[in-house]
């Protein structure tokens, strides 16, 4: 098994750096998944953890993902997330410079359940929902450009669906049109950082997952 890398651990929830290639949260079909290590580690503490997983992270995604400890504490983060309190900033690397540095990205995305895909389509349906982000250029390396990207909505695969469509696939997302190789079972999409205000002292709270430790994020 893996390593669980933590980023942060109190009495309410736990925050982790997760590796892309593993399933967020546990399945019959899976031996290993984030929240069997993360039920590991709290066995260590405790003889019955609990463990509520509050958001996911797709198989082929890294970086910070959270998990409750309590009950209560996952019904106050699953308001927190519906009701989009939590700014969620990733980084993709993309072999191909988007024309404008910066800017929004606003589509309409239709799930394509049989492919297991987003797509873009140019008009809004019943069916089709709008999906939104901000993107800018921070960086570049041999491989190609990093992106800072901030969605403002939590569509499936919208990351990666947008930045395809405006022709900068990500990095080893070959579903979305990428040529080039990267790790199996993940693309060069991070989950950076998250984001929210802390229910009791009302402060910002922000959490860091470091970068993946392989040549293609050395900037």
């Amino acid at each position: 098994m893996a390593k669980l890398e933590v980023i942060h651990d109190d009495s309410n929830f736990i925050v982790v750096n997760k590796l892309s290639g593993l399933i967020s949260e546990k399945n019959p079909y899976e031996k290993e998944t984030v929240e069997n290590q993360v039920f590991n580690h709290l066995l260590k503490q405790k003889n019955k953890p609990y463990v509520g997983v509050i958001h996911r992270l797709d198989r082929v995604t890294s970086g910070v993902l959270m998990f409750a400890k309590k009950k209560s504490v996952l019904v106050k983060f699953n308001t927190l997330f519906s009701s989009r309190n939590v700014q969620k900033t990733y980084l993709a690397l993309v072999k191909n410079k988007p024309i404008k540095a910066k800017g929004q990205l606003v589509n309409f995305l239709v799930k394509n359940t049989k492919d297991k895909k987003a797509e873009i389509v140019k008009t809004k349906s019943k069916e089709a929902q709008q999906c939104s982000l901000l993107y800018r250029v921070i960086g570049e390396n041999k491989y190609g450009f990093i992106l800072e990207v901030k969605p403002k909505t939590g569509r499936f695969h919208q990351i990666r669906a947008q930045l395809a469509h405006i022709g900068s696939p990500i990095i080893g997302d070959d579903k979305y049109g990428s040529n080039e190789v990267y790790l199996p079972l993940s693309v060069c999409l991070h989950a950076w950082k998250l984001t929210f205000e802390d229910a009791e002292t009302k402060q910002l709270k922000t959490f860091e997952a470091a970068l993946p430790k392989n040549k293609f994020w050395e900037f």
